[in-house]
């Protein structure tokens, strides 16, 4: 009886690890199935190639080549232009950097500047366009940062680290304008970027006027998508120029940690919105550690500040909160959003419009890439699918889509194009 026993115990040991094995070679053969036959990937990859044919300026609203969307479309970018043109728009950022090592937001033609607009920034080096900054952010340096990477891994060319922009060379600028972030926009209380306070990833902040430039009524503070895009900035820096090791590697590998010691909420599995440094511009019976950041959750998967069971907690936390809002999917900004009047600028009011509770692809996507990059690919699949048919369903690439899932802001917008296109392609090039 007892070596019966054991005949059985063995049967069911080599049961039990054949089983998992077959079942996991099945979903992988399913999935590749599913990529291969979707009705939406194919519309979405023709769609995308088009709308970058027409231009580099984010959308139909607007008029200037904006660096933090030029930094997830120069892949869509790469596959319509040569790397000329791609290389062009990047100089464009570096003739036009101030003598601080800042990067302006974007650049539009000159001749477009209509009178009374003074907003705007100009450069004997580049004397064909005007420089427009939105200084509550602080992505636009690292932003450059990471396309001028992807560009180099796009076409292999690493000599635009040695092309001279007036007396300095690329390579020179890029360390620059990171020396401008912690000489500007560094706390060395917490050891982490400051910003002003806006809506996760958002550029307007909730005081009085227009909400774009740093003023008097600004409340500066931290929070973790700026530092992430940092995190994210540096490793590409190190990469590309492996002599800046010495100096920027101690600087990431200490902001990674600051952002866990400060900014993750271990108890709730989740970011916190902000560490003020000079009060809070919300009452203080608000508790805004309620709200949820999905944006900057992405960025800092990206940046590799998660676990592999944090980022599976992460997912599942946005599909409830998605669920929780009505939302169509996992691109939804924050949930729950600021209540009606926290921000003056009407854009962000009433709640879920724009950055406050909007549902953007432009940020879903790139969660759709890291849970790719993870090995979330089932995961993923499914969470891309309401963004897909959405672009079917609507003929086109939209700036933002309200919490019943309708178009809004502007058209043709090419951030959207570029973070759908490189989602699918990854999964496309998932190990069959």
């Amino acid at each position: 009886m007892k070596s019966k026993k054991y005949v059985f115990l063995a049967i069911w040991l080599l049961h039990a690890l054949i089983v998992p094995a077959q079942v996991n070679v099945t979903d992988s053969h399913s999935l590749s199935e599913k990529i291969k036959n979707n009705q939406y990937f194919a519309f979405v990859k023709a769609k995308a190639l088009g709308v970058m044919k027409t231009g580099f300026n984010a959308g139909d609203g607007y008029r200037e080549v904006w660096i933090r969307d030029y930094n997830t479309f120069i892949e869509l970018a790469a596959q319509v232009y040569p790397k000329e043109v791609l290389k062009e728009n990047l100089l464009v950022f570096f003739r036009m950097q101030g003598d601080d090592g800042n990067i302006i937001d974007g650049f539009t033609p000159a001749e477009k500047i209509g009178k009374g607009e003074t907003d705007f920034s100009y450069s004997k080096l580049e004397p064909r366009y005007a420089g427009h900054k939105n200084t509550v952010e602080t992505d636009q340096e690292t932003s450059l940062v990471q396309a001028v990477y992807k560009y180099i891994q796009l076409t292999g060319d690493k000599t635009i680290l040695n092309e001279k922009v007036g007396e300095e060379t690329v390579r020179e600028r890029l360390n620059r304008a990171m020396d401008f972030l912690m000489n500007h926009r560094f706390d060395k209380q917490y050891g982490l970027i400051t910003g002003a306070t806006t809506a996760d990833w958002g550029d307007v902040q909730p005081e009085p006027g227009w909400g774009v430039d740093l003023d008097k009524n600004t409340h500066p503070a931290i929070d973790i998508y700026d530092n992430a895009m940092m995190v994210v900035a540096l490793n590409n820096l190190i990469e590309m120029n492996p002599s800046a090791n010495q100096k920027w590697s101690k600087i990431k590998t200490s902001i990674a940690k600051n952002c866990r010691k400060y900014l993750w909420d271990d108890k709730h599995q989740k970011f916190i919105p902000h560490i003020y440094l000079k009060g809070s511009p919300f009452p203080a019976d608000f508790d805004e550690n309620k709200i949820y950041y999905f944006g900057g959750t992405a960025v800092a998967i990206e940046a590799g500040l998660l676990s592999r069971k944090e980022i599976k907690a992460s997912l599942e936390e946005m599909k409830k909160r998605v669920q929780q809002s009505g939302a169509a999917s996992i691109g939804l900004t924050l949930y729950p959003p600021y209540p009606d009047g926290y921000f003056v600028n009407k854009i962000m009011n009433p709640v879920y419009s724009y950055q406050n509770g909007g549902d953007w692809t432009w940020f879903g996507a790139r969660m759709i890439q890291q849970l790719v990059k993870y090995g979330f690919a089932e995961d993923a699949y499914e969470q891309i699918q309401p963004m897909v048919k959405r672009v079917k369903d609507n003929n086109g690439f939209y700036e933002w889509y309200s919490v019943d899932n309708k178009p809004r802001g502007s058209g043709t917008f090419r951030g959207e194009a570029g973070v759908l296109y490189e989602a699918i392609v990854m999964m496309e090039n998932l190990k069959k």
